[in-house]
């Protein structure tokens, strides 16, 4: 299979768009990954929450496909939770603030990600993560992706019981999967 986003690239862009203070300037980066990646991001800004795992933050979907994804993640004041054990890679670029993350293999370290720096969690990996006040991130996702949406969606669904915010995710993620079906990406 092969795939639209290099996360070198996207690295790349999310370090030239990453501030050490203050929130990041998301029309920049949109637009430069828009141009970047011509008729697959999505541009007009539709913020909605992500309750996943413990942890509650917003986020905004640029693109969806069956085999990748690529969204703006983040909050104003600080979250933690688990990351969950997904069938797919996930590469998060720190665009500001810092992500706090540990492992069960090395539970007593701390791993800082700061803006400009990327952190990646392997395909069926877990972590526990912290992201403090104003950090926000571009989070690529690769592989299987519908098999990640339990885990996405599963605190909106038991514990918030948020169904709006279940509905809106699959809204979303489903126009911009059927938009890249209709151009034959997968």
């Amino acid at each position: 299979m092969s795939y639209l986003f290099d996360p070198d690239h996207l690295h790349e862009m999310a370090r030239k768009h990453a501030k050490s203070t203050g929130s990041a300037d998301f029309e920049a980066l949109i637009a430069d990954l828009a141009e970047a990646y011509p008729g697959h991001i999505e541009t007009r800004q539709d913020w909605l929450f992500s309750l996943a795992a413990g942890a509650t933050g917003i986020m905004n979907v640029l693109h969806g496909s069956l085999s990748e994804y690529l969204l703006l993640f983040g909050t104003p004041v600080g979250t933690e939770g688990y990351s969950g054990r997904y069938r797919i890679d996930i590469h998060d670029f720190v665009l500001s603030g810092e992500m706090w993350t540990y492992t069960e293999a090395r539970f007593r370290e701390r791993t800082i990600t700061r803006p400009g720096e990327r952190a990646f969690l392997p395909r069926r990996q877990v972590k526990g993560f912290r992201v403090r006040e104003d950090t926000w991130m571009l989070e690529y996702g690769r592989g299987p992706i519908p098999t990640a949406l339990p885990v996405s969606l599963g605190d909106a669904v038991f514990s918030a019981l948020d169904w709006r915010t279940v509905f809106k995710t699959f809204w979303v993620y489903g126009r911009l999967v059927f938009r890249e079906l209709i151009r034959g990406k997968i």
